[in-house]
């Protein structure tokens, strides 16, 4: 936890203060742009493929990574962006809760480790029924993304999405491969499965997002088409690099 959350914290405080300089916005904006930079796809793509690698022993801080991705850093966009929303509101408070408790990412996180923590079964129809829906989840969140990518233009955006490309895909699995490595030494196949999990692609939800609060919505798809299609041959290496 401390290697994959301190790459991802690092990551988003250098992303949103270069985001405060160099790419003048709102603070939802800078919020989104932070996310695009650090947060990886740890359930749709890191996981299948860390399990695939590793096999069950992954299985523990692979759930790990998208637990801190999504009920930890998602929510901070969703702070930063009710904050920038309600500037001047009595009602701030209340938006913020409201804006975390409608987040489907988050709502999902909870539930699941509620079920799991309680030991609750879930009756087999009900199982294959969510079983079809979360298989049809990613095709239709990538259908979605690539459709609103041919009717978007981000003329003008090239070295901002390239810099969050070049954060999430070359920064952030530096930054943990150091965390992991060097400062928390970690043992046995942690330390492989944290970097890989920091070099995954930027990840739909912040399209999602962005979609939500309707900032930051072409660029940071771009970013995460970019980021997916390089992550083909960067992951690639990475693999080969760390001998897995």
């Amino acid at each position: 936890m401390g290697a994959l959350g301190g790459g991802m914290s690092i990551i988003f405080c250098l992303a949103v203060l270069v985001a405060r300089f160099a790419f003048p916005g709102s603070l939802t904006a800078h919020g989104l742009h932070g996310l695009t930079a650090m947060f990886s796809s740890t359930g749709y793509i890191g996981l299948p493929l860390i399990l695939i690698a590793f096999g069950d022993v992954a299985l523990v801080p692979g759930i790990i990574g998208a637990v801190i991705t999504g009920a930890l850093f998602l929510p901070i966009g969703i702070v930063l962006a009710e904050v920038d929303r309600g500037k001047g509101k009595a009602s701030i408070v209340v938006s913020l809760l409201l804006g975390l408790v409608r987040n489907p990412v988050l709502l999902a996180t909870v539930a699941g480790l509620l079920a799991s923590g309680l030991g609750l079964s879930i009756p087999g129809p009900i199982t294959t029924f969510f079983d079809l829906l979360g298989g049809a989840f990613i095709p239709c969140a990538l259908f979605s993304a690539g459709l609103f990518l041919v009717g978007s233009s981000v003329r003008g955006e090239a070295l901002e999405i390239g810099w969050l490309v070049f954060a999430k895909l070359v920064l952030h699995p530096l930054v943990t491969w150091w965390l992991a490595y060097h400062v928390f030494e970690l043992e046995g196949v942690l330390p492989a499965i944290a970097v890989i999990q920091a070099a995954l692609p930027s990840g739909v939800p912040v399209f999602v997002l962005a979609q939500q609060y309707k900032t930051f919505v072409a660029r940071s798809n771009a970013a995460i088409f970019l980021s997916t299609a390089l992550s083909v041959f960067s992951l690639s290496g990475l693999i080969v690099f760390l001998g897995v």
